[in-house]
């Protein structure tokens, strides 16, 4: 199962080295199936026992593009992960920029978790599987270090996740669209997560708000 924790805007490098030396010592030893996007500012430059990736980038290895993180500033912390299309992210770009984030990252081997989710009225009007399928459209689901990340809009955040049944038929239908590994999101917590992971073709799953205190992300991953 994979383990992912996205800290949005939350954390500083100092609150952030407390909380990767304790999921190190915790961890003990190296595992690519837990993720952790801190913020940019407090990328670590030691080593952990966990993948340290990206929550944004701009596609590009540098250049004259003001406040944007290229390709040059990722590698000096060996970041070689990053989230694409998360939906706090979506609103403030387009489609264009996310194909064209996807191409850059699979061009330079990145581990990539790529999200989508439909809000709550895409899904009342039963179109939720379409419009999935039309995020999904634009990159490439045979690349080999694709992650998928289905994170209703309308769960994140809220502390309401979706229904169990509605999660399983969602994943359900994604897996015959890719053979990526498949990750819910969307206010899983202590109480639900169980559940969630005991769903056929759930592979994992990407946590806010509950994984901000190391403490309780390493719950969640003990289960």
């Amino acid at each position: 199962m994979i383990f992912a924790a996205n800290l949005k805007c939350n954390h500083t490098r100092a609150s952030f080295k407390n909380y990767a030396d304790v999921l190190n010592k915790t961890m003990g030893a190296k595992c690519d199936d837990i993720i952790v996007f801190p913020p940019s500012i407090a990328f670590l430059e030691f080593q952990t026992n966990f993948i340290q990736g990206a929550q944004n980038f701009y596609p590009c290895v540098n250049g004259a593009f003001t406040g944007e993180l290229g390709k040059e500033h990722l590698d000096e912390f060996g970041i070689k992960c990053v989230l694409i299309g998360h939906s706090e992210r979506r609103i403030l770009g387009d489609e264009a920029l996310i194909k064209t984030k996807f191409d850059f990252a699979k061009e330079h081997r990145f581990k990539i978790v790529f999200c989508i989710g439909e809000d709550l009225t895409t899904k009342n009007s039963g179109k939720t599987l379409e419009f999935l399928k039309s995020q999904l459209d634009i990159i490439d689901l045979k690349y080999e270090n694709l992650i998928i990340a289905y994170e209703p809009i309308y769960s994140i955040g809220t502390g309401v996740s979706a229904d169990i049944k509605d999660i399983s038929s969602v994943l359900e239908y994604l897996a015959t669209l890719t053979q990526a590994p498949l990750l819910y999101g969307g206010s899983v917590n202590e109480s639900n997560i169980k559940e969630i992971l005991s769903i056929k073709e759930c592979g994992g799953v990407l946590i806010g708000s509950a994984a901000l205190k190391v403490e309780n992300f390493i719950k969640l991953i003990k289960g």
